[in-house]
């Protein structure tokens, strides 16, 4: 393997014998962060029955099956895989009319920090029933959530701004026949299953955060002083020097259970017919469009997804509350809401194709057919990118150039050390003393180490990879003031 410059200095194309080349995109410093591990997973995805296009972002680093940070795209087939177990992991951004001067003082944030704590748990196993000020939904309300997603009868009965979902990526999913009745089918089905046994338990984890690399950020916003990404900056409702509320968070419990369910059922398919895994990869195991399987999948994502996007929306909710009880005359508006673990039946190159989007965000620039009728037709839609609290975080905007991605970029920093490196190599003291040192405050009594900046790429580095290949566009940063973090391991 190769990874071979173009005449763009942040995009090469990695070469092997075995599979036509696969762009990548990064500068020169961001190339060497990918290992050979990660390089081999894009080059065997590639080969994949099917697959007719792999893109490797600036974030990119080993996953299961394809690396976290990439994009992979068949107009023939569909790979579980590389939407992983946490389907529909997604950012969001809450933007409130409160200056940041308002919560300058830690004693203020700290009450914050306590309110959306009471409202909001976190951990791998947390739901509402943990938390005091925790709501609790009929189980009948939430087995239709999963199944309608946010409509607005669901939204009604959830509290949530219907406006708001006119601000997400996609707000309703539905089944492989574009039909909610598919999805109520296949739900009553597998609720039978032993598998999902636990689905009550699993519906009283709407309104909370997962563990590790799950969050919930409060920012301040500073808008790019270009005349242009100022105008954009307006259409996406952001306010320059105000605070704002980003989410990190997908679809729990329950996505990880059809997810995990949804691999062995494959696995034990390809094992009957004796077909083999692309490159001896059981994480890769797929299925032909239209097939039994495929259906059974694509549906089992949407209510996944459905799940993550009432999930958001109602700890959107939630956070709000939390500021009101502080600030009661605060109001809130939402900037976006977008995913980066999903699979998509989008128009590329003049072709529908299942765009699977591994790690990896969607950026629809200003024009782009999917977006008419949309807040966004006249800008592209927001792209919400988690750097680190120290480093910051970013709001961009897809251009023309994305159109070599799929109309992608990465979803974040991604990590250059593992979890495992990390806690055996970081310092925990200076870990905290720098958080400490930037005035970040946080819930946790100590800061995870393996969600440490330190554990994760240079985030400038990756922004100006995506900036020099032409995909996108900086409109603001967020600059982090306090952190809802949980230590236990990650859902993704």
């Amino acid at each position: 393997m190769q990874l071979i410059p173009t005449e763009n200095a942040a995009i090469s194309k990695l070469v092997s014998d075995s599979c036509p080349p696969i762009p990548v995109i990064g500068t020169a410093a961001i190339r060497a962060t990918f290992d050979d591990k990660t390089l081999g997973q894009a080059v065997n995805a590639r080969c994949a029955t099917g697959v007719t296009e792999v893109i490797l972002n600036p974030d990119a680093h080993v996953g299961y099956g394809v690396p976290i940070g990439c994009v992979m795209v068949s107009p023939s087939h569909v790979f579980p895989g590389p939407v992983g177990v946490d389907i529909k992991c997604s950012m969001s951004l809450l933007q409130f009319d409160l200056p940041a001067e308002e919560i300058k003082e830690q004693k203020i944030r700290r009450h914050l920090i306590k309110a959306i704590c009471e409202r909001i748990p976190t951990g791998a196993g947390a739901g509402q029933r943990s938390v005091p000020k925790g709501k609790k939904f009929s189980e009948n309300l939430t087995r239709q959530a999963v199944i309608k997603g946010a409509s607005e009868s669901i939204c009604e009965q959830f509290g949530i701004p219907f406006e708001w979902t006119q601000r997400c990526e996609d707000s309703i999913h539905f089944g492989h026949d574009k039909s909610i009745e598919a999805l109520e089918h296949r739900l009553n089905r597998i609720v039978k299953e032993k598998y999902l046994s636990q689905f009550s338990e699993k519906m009283t984890q709407f309104g909370s955060y997962g563990g590790g690399n799950h969050f919930g950020e409060c920012e301040i916003v500073s808008v790019n002083d270009d005349k242009q990404m100022r105008k954009t900056a307006e259409i996406f409702g952001l306010k320059d020097g105000y605070v704002a509320f980003l989410s990190h968070c997908g679809s729990r419990g329950f996505g990880n259970i059809l997810a995990t369910e949804q691999f062995k059922i494959l696995q034990r398919k390809f094992k009957e017919w004796g077909i083999p895994y692309p490159g001896g990869d059981r994480e890769m195991a797929y299925a032909p469009v239209g097939s039994h399987s495929a259906n059974d999948y694509l549906d089992d994502m949407a209510l996944g997804a459905n799940f993550a996007t009432i999930n958001h929306l109602l700890i959107n909710v939630l956070v709000w509350e939390s500021f009101r009880e502080v600030f009661p005359a605060v109001k809130a508006s939402l900037v976006y809401f977008i995913s980066h673990n999903i699979v998509r039946r989008e128009n590329w190159h003049d072709q529908s194709v299942l765009v699977h989007r591994k790690g990896a965000t969607r950026a629809f620039p200003a024009g782009h057919h999917a977006l008419k009728g949309t807040p966004f037709e006249t800008t592209g839609h927001p792209i919400l990118l988690p750097g680190n609290p120290r480093g910051g975080s970013a709001v961009m905007v897809g251009l023309s150039g994305a159109e070599l991605t799929a109309y992608s970029i990465n979803h974040g920093a991604g990590r250059v050390m593992g979890r495992r490196n990390a806690i055996k190599t970081l310092d925990q003291k200076m870990v905290d003393q720098e958080m400490e040192n930037d005035n970040i405050l946080t819930n946790c009594r100590r800061y995870p180490l393996d969600e440490a900046p330190a554990a994760y790429k240079n985030f400038e580095e990756v922004l100006r990879s995506v900036k020099q290949a032409g995909l996108a566009a900086e409109v603001a940063r967020l600059r982090a003031t306090f952190v809802i973090k949980d230590g236990d391991q990650a859902d993704d």
